[in-house]
Parts: structure tokens; C-alpha cells; sequence
């Protein structure tokens, strides 16, 4: 029970920030991403629709996880959200401004609001450079000046990513440290210019598993710490419930299923979502030997994709006629939950 009006007043003061609107950091509508074929290097024969009509919005402070199997447009979504590939048609809109609107001055500045983590820390990191090179050459690009002031700032960072005494550091190779060492070195360059956006690729996927519960908490201490916001992209459903609050599950260049974490994972609707879960290694040694039942087939060409909903071809639910002809829409068959699969029609 609240007696102390101390007490009272915080307890108001919370309820009324808990109402508070969240501001939209990232917009997404309608975003396609489609790579050019040519013939000989000339004439343009068809497309890669690597992202095809994407749209959903990231809060501020908020992190999401992009899921599906490898091929399914996760690392063209990343990509275009850096400002690394040019949208063939749709709008990216952070912090306010339109991707497309922005001028190469704008566009540079735009790429120091994000950070950018890879999935294999060794091959992000020049093999030529020190640990203090890697992390100077950033900031220097950036107009930090003063070398002081750099060293500060990469004391500082390097201490928030778990690497002390930083000293025993600075002077190393990226072929001196450990896989662990060598991710905590992605994350500062990351977090080197305070972005307000982390995009994260397969962060542990090349790490040892006893290491990647120690850089899952890592950038969940960050985000949490610094309100950052991110986009965890992974193939591997049984680390999203740990570090997100929504999960997207990608299917062929479309977001076919979005969700809150728990309810995804409790009771998913896409038949493919079931099938990702299906998927997902067991640690139970009692089920070692079973097999669980997954859809038949590959998934879909992206250069011809199939009509209609692109998953109807390995799907044992199939609505004949409808899925094979016309692509579905989102619906919301629960608050929050959305599905793009006609078996939720009303």
C-alpha cells in the first residue's frame, strides 16, 4: 500500500508515462527491393524481388527479431534499412525523414544514427588493423578531430562492451582475440558514433553457444542502457524470446506473420511459422531420435515467385483457388497479431 504522497506522486507520474504515446522511429510501407538480371551485362531480363511490399513501424527503445530461413530477403530488408541498397519502389522514414528525400551529405549522416552489427566478427574486422585503428577510423570519418577525444570515446565504449582493461586491447589484431572478443569489438564500433538504431545479423550464429547467451545480454544491457532501438535478424527461433518484444517471420520477400514475442511462439498461425518452430533444435536428449514433420519442397525462386500466397506450394492447408491465386493480405485474427494467410479470412 502507497501512504507517502513522495510515493504517490511517482507512482502518478509513472502510470501517466506508461500512457504516453512511443514515437515511431522507423517507418517501413510498402518496401520493394528488386535486384536487376541482365543478359552479358546489358539488357535487363528479369528481377530478383528480394523484398516485395514490406511494411511494418519499429518504436523508439523498441527490439524486434526478423526471422526465416536463409534466401528469405531478411539480409535485403537489413541492408536497405542501412542505406546500403536503393528501394525500387516504397519508403524508408527515420527519425522523420524519407530515405529517398535525403542528399549524399544526408544520407551519410542518416548511416551514423544506425549501427551496424555483422554476423561474422572476423571477417568484419580488417585483418591489418589493430583493435585502436579499427575503432579510431570511424570517428575519424565522422569528423572527430581530436585524438583525445577519440581514445576517450573508445575507452569508454570498449568498457561498456566488457573489453578491461582496455589497454591489454587496443594493440591486438583481430587474429589475436576469440570469436567472443572479436563480436564485443563489432558491437563498440557499433555503438562508437551513439546511434539510435542497432541492426544486428545473426550476431551468435558464428559464436560458441556458451558465448552467445553472453552477447545476447550484452546488447539487452546496451539497449536497455542507452534506449536503443533493434533489429535482431536470425534463423534460429529459441534466442528471440530472450532479447525481443516482436517477431517477424519472413517468407520469400513478405512479412507473412507479426506478433508479440510470447503469443508467436505460444500459438502461432502460419502454417510456416509452424513449420520454423518445428525446425528449432530440441535440447531435450529424449526427443534426439524423433523427427518432427516439415513442409515438402524448396522455398520459391525469387525471380518467379509463385501466384498468389508464395507458401501455397508446400502447404498441406491449402484453400484451392484462393491460395493459389490471389496473394493474401494482413489479418488480425487476435489484437496485435497479424497474419497474412487466408485460413484467417472473416
Amino acid at each position: 500500500m502507497i501512504t507517502d504522497v513522495t510515493e504517490i506522486q511517482e507512482a502518478k507520474r509513472m502510470a501517466l508515462k506508461i500512457q504516453e504515446p512511443v514515437e515511431t522511429l522507423l517507418s517501413i510501407q510498402g518496401l520493394r527491393v528488386w535486384y536487376e538480371l541482365r543478359r552479358f551485362g546489358f539488357s535487363v531480363v528479369g528481377h530478383v524481388k528480394a523484398v516485395d511490399g514490406v511494411s511494418f513501424e519499429l518504436a523508439e527503445g523498441e527490439t524486434v527479431a526478423v526471422v526465416g530461413e536463409s534466401g528469405c530477403g531478411k539480409s535485403s530488408l537489413m541492408k536497405t534499412i542501412l542505406g546500403l541498397n536503393i528501394p525500387t519502389s516504397g519508403e524508408v522514414i527515420f527519425d522523420g525523414d524519407r530515405l529517398s528525400g535525403l542528399s549524399h551529405d544526408g544520407l551519410r549522416k542518416y548511416r551514423f544514427k544506425i549501427g551496424y552489427v555483422q554476423q561474422d566478427p572476423y571477417g568484419a574486422l580488417p585483418p591489418f588493423m589493430s583493435v585502436q585503428k579499427i575503432l579510431e577510423e570511424p570517428l575519424i570519418i565522422s569528423g572527430m578531430k581530436d585524438r583525445d577525444e577519440r581514445l576517450e570515446r573508445i575507452n569508454k565504449v570498449m568498457t561498456e562492451v566488457k573489453l578491461h582493461p582496455v589497454e591489454d586491447f587496443l594493440n591486438k589484431f583481430p587474429h589475436m582475440l576469440s570469436g567472443g572478443q572479436q563480436q564485443r569489438i563489432v558491437i563498440a564500433r557499433a555503438m562508437l558514433r551513439g546511434p539510435k538504431l542497432i541492426v544486428a545479423d545473426e550476431p551468435v550464429s558464428m559464436l560458441d553457444a556458451s558465448v552467445r547467451v553472453e552477447v545476447l545480454k550484452l546488447l539487452r544491457t546496451l539497449q536497455e542502457t542507452h534506449g536503443l532501438s533493434v533489429i535482431y535478424i536470425t534463423h534460429d527461433l529459441s534466442t528471440v524470446k530472450y532479447f525481443s518484444r516482436r517477431i517477424f517471420v519472413m517468407y520469400a520477400g513478405n512479412l507473412i506473420e507479426k506478433a508479440d514475442t510470447r503469443r508467436l511462439l505460444e500459438t502461432p498461425l502460419h502454417p510456416y511459422t509452424h513449420a520454423l518452430l518445428a525446425a528449432t533444435s530440441d535440447p531435450d536428449a529424449a526427443n534426439a531420435d524423433s523427427f518432427k514433420e516439415v513442409p515438402p519442397g524448396e522455398p520459391p525462386s525469387l525471380v518467379n515467385p509463385p501466384k498468389g500466397c508464395r507458401f501455397h506450394p508446400r502447404c498441406s492447408r491449402i484453400i484451392k483457388g484462393l491460395c493459389d491465386e490471389k496473394a493474401p493480405v494482413d489479418f488480425e485474427p487476435e489484437p496485435e497479431h497479424f497474419v497474412a494467410c487466408w485460413l484467417y479470412q472473416r
